[in-house]
């Protein structure tokens, strides 16, 4: 696929003004959509801000390359402007924006637009490439442009059998005529392998080949890894470069020199990075048995308690969709059926709720093995993923000494997670046991010693533990269950208010954790509170955007109006671009109304099965009307108090 096969026309205006980021953003969505790209341009625009709040994706050099990979997209696609005052896009470099490309991706489907994604990448950092589109006098003008360089780097459309960056003719990365292989070696990665990835290789190869250095590097894109470093080429290279901000496979690299470095330093600091590996001053790296595609970000500098939430969380994100799925279908069940039949089976008295709730128990109960699981392999590495499993899956069961059929205890929750980190770590010390082994046999620890040893281990280390998870799992479940009026009302305040503290990090994920793992216990109650806490925060902003529009810039006022569906949909990060730019005003008013809403949900007695969903399940809720009434009065009270906290604009800062 060529680059001009994803640019229409219709995506493309040269001469733009825009005075901001986000009317930049909604510029570019809007002609996505004219190329008939989206399925919603709401939740593209979404995709890109929630991209743009881990970086901007300002390359600096008057160029900017925003783009998302989500399911609001129907096929692949790029939209293009030229802004000759340029715009402020929060470039490292302090420069303007001149020639922005928006890229969409579809989260799911064939990937045979990444290779030209990638192409335009490499192309961005060709000299004289970006000025030719800026001078572009017509929209033919700067689709030529594009065509004619990628024609003169990569061949004729006839010809060009697919290349990855690093295999056009004269590159550093092209094969070294004499075979002696390559000085250094780079990996390339950004969060969602579209464009960084490969503007860094690129700029890394050429870089290199200018100080007569020989350089191949591998991207870790959204397609897969290309240009795959070989293990000969590791042998021979004096020393690697790692630009990535996402987890890459390191095992590979153990015993080598190896530079780590976020991905936009391959962009913009090559010649720093290259003259580090070449100077014989990196560092060695060891691989331990941390992650086998461990981030550069996930260091030995990170805190123990840095490592352990990076552990939970990587269970936690693989455990969230059985968790959300299973939950919602089982919400359904009880939906679709008649509870007059028979009170005691209810769930399963239709065969269609039959259907839906033994589906969603499925999905639902494997919850705390993928838990545990994925903590395990965080720690691990591949070996360590069996042995969590399993040992999560004993955790589920509640096996004892006792009683090795399982059912005596109610390890839940507590008892998977102890089951991941346990498994985890005992991988890691059967790794080091085993070191000491002969090479001859290598071979055997990843088909054998781990899986039967690390499996046995982990599991009799979960099964000594659960009568006392149990313990405190059953205590708390009674705790919670003997909480009467005000103690729950404040519950419900603590757990709302935490899910508009910081909008999807830390606390947000601990309260909805807390919430989930209630709702395996049949606590309903808390999940309602969790949900009604974070629908606030968006909901809150939309109507004090709609009714003080005094407060807000005139593009605040025309994206606060998306919150409205992202709040009533239960996505709290809708809220994220406005807590940035006013967080002492935003975060305070938005954490006060979620916790008005989670402690009268609690008042109302309001239940809810699904872990996820907004208004989409109301009808699954239990006390609906009341729930509505709680999170529309958290709402006001957040709009309110923030229309007191902020001041009023005039009219030029409103724009």
């Amino acid at each position: 696929m060529r680059i001009t096969e994803l640019l229409k026309k219709e995506s493309i205006e040269l001469g733009v003004s825009v005075n901001s980021k986000d009317s930049a953003i909604d510029k570019l969505a809007m002609l996505m959509e004219k190329g008939g790209r989206l399925n919603s341009r709401a939740g593209y625009i979404e995709g890109i801000k929630a991209r743009e709040a881990q970086g901007s994706t300002a390359v600096g050099d008057g160029i900017a390359i925003p783009h998302a990979k989500v399911a609001a997209v129907k096929e692949p696609g790029l939209a293009a402007v030229t802004v000759p005052a340029g715009v402020d896009y929060e470039a490292f470099d302090g420069s303007l924006a001149h020639l922005i490309f928006m890229i969409a991706a579809p989260a799911e489907g064939a990937d045979v637009h990444l290779e030209a994604l990638a192409r335009l990448s490499t192309l961005l950092m060709v000299p004289g490439f970006k000025d030719d589109l800026i001078g572009a006098s017509s929209k033919e003008q700067f689709l030529k442009v594009i065509d004619d360089a990628e024609t003169a780097k990569y061949g004729a459309p006839k010809n060009a059998a697919p290349q990855t960056p690093g295999e056009s003719t004269g590159k550093a990365g092209a094969s070294q005529a004499n075979g002696s292989g390559y000085r250094l070696l780079a990996v390339t990665a950004c969060p969602t392998g579209i464009a960084h990835t490969y503007m860094a290789a690129e700029n890394l190869e050429s870089t290199a080949k200018k100080m007569g250095i020989s350089l191949k590097a591998e991207t870790d894109g959204s397609g897969g890894a290309q240009n795959i470093l070989t293990p000969e080429e590791i042998r021979q290279a004096e020393a690697i470069i790692v630009a990535a901000d996402r987890e890459i496979e390191m095992a590979r690299f153990d015993g080598k020199p190896v530079v780590q470095a976020p991905v936009a330093d391959g962009i913009h600091k090559a010649k720093e990075l290259i003259e580090k590996a070449a100077s014989g001053q990196a560092p060695v790296y060891r691989h331990t048995g941390g992650p086998e595609g461990s981030s550069p970000s996930a260091g030995a500098g990170d805190s123990v308690g840095r490592k352990i939430y990076k552990h939970l969380m990587n269970g936690v994100s693989h455990m969230l969709p059985f968790v959300i799925g299973g939950g919602i279908l089982i919400a359904l069940a009880f939906l679709f059926d008649d509870y007059a039949i028979d009170p005691s089976n209810f769930g399963k008295n239709t065969p269609l709720a039959a259907y839906l709730k033994t589906i969603g128990e499925q999905a639902f109960g494997l919850m705390l093995p993928v838990l545990s699981g994925y903590i395990a392999m965080s720690i691990a590495d591949r070996p360590g993923l069996a042995v969590g499993f399993v040992s999560g899956l004993v955790a589920k069961m509640g096996m004892t000494f006792a009683d090795p059929a399982g059912g005596a205890v109610n390890a839940g929750f507590l008892g998977a997670l102890f089951a991941g980190f346990a498994g985890g770590y005992l991988v890691v010390g059967l790794k080091k046991l085993f070191s000491k082994l002969p090479k001859s046999l290598e071979g055997i620890k990843p088909v054998l010693l781990y899986p039967v040893l690390g499996i046995l281990l982990g599991a009799a280390a979960t099964t000594f533990i659960n009568p006392y998870m149990g313990i405190i799992n059953d205590g708390l479940t009674h705790f919670l269950n003997g909480m009467g009026g005000a103690s729950r009302i404040i519950l419900g305040m603590v757990v709302g208010c935490m899910m508009s503290i910081d909008m999807g990090g830390p606390f947000n994920k601990a309260a909805y954790v807390f919430g989930t793992a209630q709702l395996a216990e049949g606590n309903f109650e808390v999940m309602a509170a969790v949900m009604a806490g974070g629908m606030v925060p968006p909901v809150a902003i939309a109507l004090c955007t709609t009714f003080f529009k005094k407060k807000f810039t005139k593009k605040e006022c025309q994206s606060g109006v998306v919150n409205y569906i992202m709040g009533l949909s239960f996505i709290t990060e809708g809220a994220i671009p406005f807590a940035a730019s006013d967080p002492l005003r935003i975060i305070p008013s938005c954490a006060v109304g979620a916790a008005v809403a989670g402690g009268l949900s609690m008042f109302f007695g309001c239940t809810l099965r699904a872990p996820h969903g907004g208004i989409f399940v109301l009808p699954t809720i239990g006390n609906p009307l009341a729930y509505l009434a709680a999170v529309l009065s958290g709402a006001i009270v957040g709009a309110l108090l923030l229309s007191v906290l902020k001041k009023n604009l005039s009219e030029e800062e409103r724009g």
